[in-house]
């Protein structure tokens, strides 16, 4: 039922946006700082643009991780509505009790 490979790609670009974090933003902040000359933000804002794309944290998506459904995702349960629905159909969410939906 869960989407495997977009999980996966997921949780590397978490790796990869945790990695990269520190340097990406040592990159930002000189290309942002009108102190230095032009040269230097504008050598920063090229090392900026050779680091991996997926090493950027806006790039992570917030996906459920029992269908892995990018849509309709509740953070605090890290799930989403269908997975939710179903998991309290089920009985198998403590505290969720199962009305009229």
């Amino acid at each position: 039922m869960a989407k495997k490979g977009k999980i996966e790609n997921n949780k590397k670009r978490q790796r990869l946006a945790k990695q990269y974090a520190e340097r990406r933003e040592r990159l930002k902040a000189v290309a942002r700082d009108q102190s230095l000359p032009m040269e230097d933000r504008f050598a920063a804002q090229l090392k900026l643009a050779e680091l991996p794309r997926n090493g950027a944290a806006t790039r992570i998506v917030n996906r459920c991780e029992v269908t892995g459904r990018p849509r309709a995702y509740y953070r605090k349960l890290k799930m989403s509505r269908v997975a939710l629905r179903e998991l309290g159909s089920q009985g198998q969410i403590p505290g969720l009790v199962k009305s009229s939906w």
